[in-house]
């Protein structure tokens, strides 16, 4: 569905984000990007739709080819939604408004700037009912919990009608028991649609409770790619790196798994 061909990002300053990356996302797939803070998954995720332009190499999409012009980004972007870790609604709107900007793609500038379509509006409402909040659909959205803000992050994903959906730590500002209840309603949202998903993680648990497919990140590059069952507690400390004996994290190194950074893992 989405590859990336020799991909490397380094920012302003000379600070390289992602070493040079090939890898291909196949279709239907509920794909993790797991790695600890500053590990290069929100890069990586980023540079899928644009948000970050690689340095080096390109991004191919299934359904825009190489996605370089303006046109070519604007038809994939058109198909691939965000849900973003910080939710990025506007407070003022209400759960509909926001759900409704979802819609915003399929329209052109100058439509954008008009009232949308009853059609729209009743795509939008479909969303919120999707995620349960069809009750609060009037509510602003600056009045809604963390997790309501973030199922309304989703409903506006689905209101692009997308095949792809990208979310960037979801659920990292939300408690254990929110975070489980909106990976399940995102994994099961995308396995009845058939909407392929890649999503950034750091926790492990989570990961292996919802993935198809984990992509372990660590210091800019993947160095695990597999179905979830053959994560290994090797693997994890690659990841994540060990623990020392005066309990720091080490760099991630390829010796033998300990528990400590299995217990980092986890947190």
């Amino acid at each position: 569905m989405i590859e990336l061909h020799d991909v490397s990002v380094t920012y302003p300053g000379g600070v390289e984000a992602l070493k040079s990356t090939d890898i291909t996302f196949e279709a239907g797939q509920f794909t993790v990007l797991l790695g600890p803070s500053g590990a290069g998954k929100s890069t990586l995720l980023r540079s899928l739709n644009g948000l970050v332009r690689p340095t080096t190499g390109k991004v191919v999409s299934a359904f825009a080819g190489h996605i370089a012009g303006r046109r070519a980004m604007r038809q994939h972007r058109r198909r691939t939604a965000m849900v973003f870790q910080q939710h990025q609604l506007i407070g003022r709107l209400s759960a509909l408004g926001n759900t409704m900007t979802g819609r915003l793609a399929y329209h052109s500038t100058w439509r954008t700037l008009l009232p949308l379509s009853a059609a729209d509006r009743r795509i939008a409402l479909e969303c919120l009912d999707r995620v349960g909040l069809l009750d609060g659909a009037l509510r602003r959205a600056d009045q809604l919990s963390g997790g309501q803000q973030q199922r309304v992050g989703i409903a506006r994903a689905l209101a692009q009608r997308p095949s792809l959906i990208l979310a960037d730590e979801p659920v990292a500002s939300l408690d254990p028991a929110t975070a489980t209840r909106v990976l399940t309603l995102l994994h099961d949202i995308c396995r009845s649609d058939n909407i392929s998903a890649i999503v950034s993680l750091h926790q492990v648990q989570l990961a292996k409770s919802f993935a198809d497919r984990i992509v372990g990140i660590a210091a800019g590059s993947v160095v695990f790619d597999g179905p979830k069952e053959r994560l290994t507690e090797r693997h994890l400390e690659q990841i994540y790196g060990r623990l020392s004996d005066d309990g720091d994290r080490t760099a991630p190194s390829p010796l033998p798994a300990t528990a400590g950074a299995l217990a980092l893992a986890m947190e």
